[in-house]
């Protein structure tokens, strides 16, 4: 098993020049069974050379319909997030294991994963970017081939093929269960720190008021 210090697998080569490809190949995929139920392919969204790349789980019913990223409840919450950290939602890179929606959205199942990661890993290779966050286990899992209970993974960097990875709790699960919001608002601190973002202004993410 490896550990936070040890590297993880080989780069491979990028067979795309640039996001807008990753981007048409994307639209085009028929790899995995998910192209026949799919509305829009969501291939991912923001800065082409972002410092900070976020990665979740699969695309939902709102990211189907409009062909982005985290549009939804979970994405309004991390749109938060990333204020927080000082960031607009443009200056970050936001996409996901899957570039389709499971129906119902189960779990992602090995066929599909072993079919989209090669599109993910391309992004990751193009944008460069200086941190990763994992949102969830799904992708946790995905991008460090590991198994380990999320909690045991979470507010730790990891070696993703050079870029330092650190997984947290997916904005789902924190609509869910908001008692553990600090938690991941302290593995978010300790991106910043490592990015330099961190000062005086930046605070957590507000709950609403009804």
């Amino acid at each position: 098993m490896r550990t936070a210090a040890s590297p993880g697998p080989a780069v491979e080569p990028c067979p795309w020049d640039s996001l807008d490809q990753v981007a048409q190949a994307v639209a085009a995929c028929t790899k995995c069974a998910l192209h026949a139920t799919r509305t829009r392919t969501v291939p991912g969204e923001g800065a082409a050379r972002a410092r900070l790349m976020f990665v979740g789980e699969a695309p939902g019913a709102d990211e189907d319909r409009l062909g982005r990223p985290f549009v939804g409840a979970a994405g309004q919450l991390l749109d938060k997030m990333i204020v927080a950290m000082g960031f607009a939602r443009e200056e970050v890179f936001i996409a996901n294991t899957l570039k389709c929606r499971p129906p119902g959205n189960r779990d992602p199942q090995e066929e599909e994963l072993a079919a989209c990661l090669p599109y993910l890993r391309a992004q990751i290779a193009l944008i460069r970017p200086e941190a990763i966050c994992s949102l969830g286990r799904h992708a946790t899992h995905a991008l460090l081939e590991r198994t380990d209970a999320l909690g045991a993974l979470r507010g730790r960097f990891f070696d993703y093929r050079g870029t330092p990875l650190l997984p947290t709790y997916h904005p789902s699960y924190l609509l869910r269960t908001p008692g553990d919001k600090n938690a991941a608002w302290l593995d978010l601190k300790k991106i910043m720190q490592r990015l330099g973002t961190s000062r005086p202004g930046n605070e957590p993410p507000q709950e609403e008021t009804s």
